[in-house]
């Protein structure tokens, strides 16, 4: 890059800094508070500006995220994820559907946030969403709130701009849930985000050595074995996952004596009351994950698209510095654009 657009560069940065230090405007801090008051409209809004990658989007979300760790009295939730994940088929949208609905039965005063990736197209890019069709939550009721995304070719199960909406719904939402993609070895992404994540699975999946050859084992706090509709399909299903768990020297998490498998049916309301009860539980249990970690793996993942191996190996040569330590996800984004632009301006 020429010295003179590096110095342009930086010039842009600086002055996107200072517009970033203004103060959250009227029009956003009432976006927010209807927001907080469950408005579906206000809401898809605020997620809207956390989706868009635009520098007036960078600096809205900035103001915003500063808003909300300002006000902890206004904004007090600090929702807990749930990722569900699982092959293409087990019908985890119609699962996610019928255990919305139970938690509300169950917790009235619950509020939840489901977030649904649908694969894009490989050749247009396009996505379908079509998991909104099989989960059928009431229209006017404000405790649930339904977002649909597009992967965007994403490997990671999880679509690029996820978790940028989970952090814009934290302080909105007591729940929030995370339908990934169809899954396959590798795109576990979800565990990086979640709280708890869930391995949805149909009867018959595969016998011991296709439930390890999956790849995912080590990944699900929980499992469940959805579409139970036949009782000895069902159990037997059980029985193999059991002992592929075994086998494969899964160890059950903190607290429990072996791994838990749930067994649902959203046709027969089959195992549903138990799950939701379970997922309630989680709600309830002990602190989220850590956010500075959860920032600092998409800051890394962001520096590796952007930038490739050259990025990262920069990445580790900034380790340490404080402009990357502290701050918004959006500092850190700029200050490291920042010293990205210093460092190439000292190689001319």
């Amino acid at each position: 890059m020429p010295l003179s657009k590096q110095v342009s560069l930086l010039k842009q940065l600086d002055e996107l800094h200072a517009h970033m230090a203004a103060p959250c405007n009227e029009e956003l801090k009432t976006l927010l508070l209807q927001a907080k008051a469950l408005e579906k409209w206000p809401i898809a809004q605020l997620i809207s500006i956390f989706e868009r990658n635009t520098t007036e989007n960078l600096i809205k979300r900035h103001q915003i995220i500063k808003e909300l760790e300002s006000n902890p009295d206004t904004y007090n939730k600090q929702a807990k994820v749930l990722g569900f994940t699982g092959t293409p088929g087990a019908g985890k949208s119609s699962l996610i559907g019928v255990t919305c609905l139970e938690l509300l039965k169950q917790n009235p005063d619950l509020s939840i946030a489901v977030i649904a990736i649908d694969p894009s197209s490989q050749s247009s890019g396009g996505a379908l969403l079509g998991d909104r069709t099989r989960t059928q939550f009431p229209v006017n009721d404000a405790r649930i709130f339904f977002r649909s995304q597009a992967s965007h070719l994403d490997l990671g199960g999880m679509g690029k701009t996820t978790f940028n909406a989970v952090r814009a719904l934290r302080r909105l939402f007591d729940l929030i849930i995370i339908e990934t993609v169809g899954i396959g070895q590798s795109e576990i992404e979800v565990q990086r985000l979640a709280d708890h994540t869930l391995l949805v699975m149909q009867p018959l999946a595969g016998d011991q050595v296709q439930f390890m050859k999956a790849g995912i084992m080590e990944v699900p706090d929980s499992f469940i074995i959805n579409k139970c509709d036949e009782d000895e399909l069902a159990k037997k299903s059980h029985h193999l996952l059991k002992a592929s768990l075994k086998l494969a020297q899964v160890l059950p998490k903190e607290g429990e004596q072996e791994a838990e498998i749930f067994m649902t049916s959203a046709t027969r309301h089959k195992g549903i009351e138990e799950l939701a009860g379970k997922l309630l539980r989680e709600v309830r249990a002990g602190e989220s994950k850590d956010l500075m970690e959860q920032e600092n793996y998409f800051l890394n993942k962001w520096v590796q698209e952007a930038y490739g191996e050259f990025g990262i190996g920069l990445l580790e040569h900034f380790k340490g510095e404080s402009s990357l330590e502290h701050g918004t996800f959006e500092e850190k984004e700029l200050a490291y654009k920042s010293l990205i632009a210093k460092f190439l301006s000292r190689l001319n």
